[in-house]
């Protein structure tokens, strides 16, 4: 594991050097004699290139630290002292920006728009974790992420739900993923950003409903632990499918388990595997789940078909939070608000230029992008949904008591519940 860590800290050690020898200064801001005031902005100032690689490099070595603090030392307050540092560093100074949640939206809008140039760092942000998840599990999660590490420290008294509310849950962040993608391939909007619960905190400056909004989740989350990352975080998605084929992962305990059960209540999360009784896998049940499996397989091709053809019906209603569509609407059903000049859209509309008719051809133009995204969304969680449906009813063995590989957040709570001492 250190050959491997020490092999991709020195890659991004050279892509650092380079990309730092090649940053420029920015441009000064401009002068107005006019008595006009610069407004504060509300996200974080463009920083150098060399800065950027800086927080690439903060970012690799926090990942390296978790991952060696969850497998190898098994050290659950090491991992208290990392998150509080990645909540100061990568949550109140640097504002939750550059975020690897949010870079999805980067990603998937530089994919489908060849006009987008999307940078290293962002790649680098993206990448990162999930190639960690990949070797290490969700050690992103455990030390990396400023949304994790806020939620993870006010954990106080946490209640287990039933299961048939998690499985039930485990569906949104794939919604949230899929919206996210269409609305930044569509060049619509950035909702994982705007609609971030905690980066309103992290800057002090966000509006008041984000605020409470932030405050709320807090509030969940002191029982019902990591309510954001469980219910909502779209890259959590990623990181569960990157760690579940994961090589090195965190385990309850350092040698062979003994089977005591004391770890079961430990994990806040819900997210440790319990022993399966074999005594009640009778001949009877295992038929029984094998029919309603294969049913429900035949079914996913339905349920593909039906997400798809739904999703595309709704293209019409989605694009409308397109900008461009929503102008060309507003235009066409009320063409007496172009004398509105209160409105700044309208006024930047008619001061560009621009034809009526190029700006219906344009927001038809991304109405058709809605309408095929529309139908690969819809027909991704139809799969999705079918997938988790057929899951029911598969019989799985399970002997000892282990973290799921895909839903455990690596963050070294169980260990020390754990009676059984590492082998020398």
């Amino acid at each position: 594991m250190k050959k491997i860590l020490s092999r991709i800290f020195l890659l991004l050690l050279f892509s650092f050097v380079f990309f730092a020898a090649q940053s420029q200064q920015r441009f000064p801001k401009p002068e107005f004699e006019s008595g006009y005031e610069q407004p504060t902005p509300t996200t974080p100032e463009p920083r150098s290139a060399g800065m950027e690689w800086a927080d690439v490099f903060v970012l690799l070595a926090v990942l390296s630290m978790a991952s060696w603090l969850a497998i190898k030392k098994r050290s659950r307050k090491g991992m208290i002292w990392l998150s509080l540092f990645t909540l100061i560093y990568f949550g109140f100074y640097r504002e939750g920006c550059i975020c690897s949640i949010g870079s999805i939206q980067n990603v998937a809008l530089a994919f489908f728009d060849s006009g987008y140039k999307l940078s290293l760092t962002v790649l680098a942000f993206f990448l990162l974790p999930l190639i960690f998840a990949l070797f290490f599990g969700r050690t992103f999660c455990a030390g990396a992420c400023p949304l994790g590490a806020i939620q993870d420290l006010i954990v106080i008294n946490p209640v287990s739900i039933p299961s048939w509310v998690r499985k039930t849950l485990d569906f949104f962040p794939y919604v949230y993923l899929g919206f996210a993608i269409l609305f930044a391939a569509t060049g619509t909007d950035f909702i994982i950003c705007r609609y971030d619960p905690f980066v309103g905190i992290f800057r002090m400056n966000a509006p008041y409903i984000m605020i409470l909004l932030g405050v709320a989740f807090l509030f969940l989350g002191m029982f019902f632990a990591r309510p954001y990352c469980r219910v909502f975080c779209p890259y959590g998605v990623l990181l569960n499918w990157m760690s579940k084929f994961s090589k090195w992962h965190m385990t309850i305990s350092p040698a062979e388990c003994i089977k005591c059960k004391l770890c079961e209540p430990s994990c806040p999360f819900d997210a440790i595997e319990i022993p399966v009784n074999e005594k009640e896998r009778t001949e009877s049940s295992v038929r029984k789940n094998l029919k309603r499996f294969s049913f429900y397989l035949v079914l996913i091709p339905v349920w593909i078909l039906a997400g798809g053809f739904a999703l595309s019906k709704a293209h019409v209603f989605l694009s409308r939070a397109n900008p461009t569509v929503y102008l060309a609407e507003i235009l066409i059903t009320h063409p007496e608000l172009k004398t509105d000049t209160e409105n700044l859209d309208i006024q930047t509309f008619l001061e560009s230029g621009k034809s009526m008719q190029e700006l219906v051809e344009e927001a038809t133009l991304i109405r058709n992008k809605f309408r095929r995204g529309g139908w690969y969304l819809g027909g991704f969680l139809g799969l999705v949904l079918g997938i988790m449906i057929m899951n029911q009813f598969t019989m799985r063995k399970q002997e000892i008591y282990e973290p799921h590989k895909g839903n455990c957040f690596s963050c070294a709570r169980c260990i020390d519940y754990c009676p059984v001492e590492k082998k020398k």
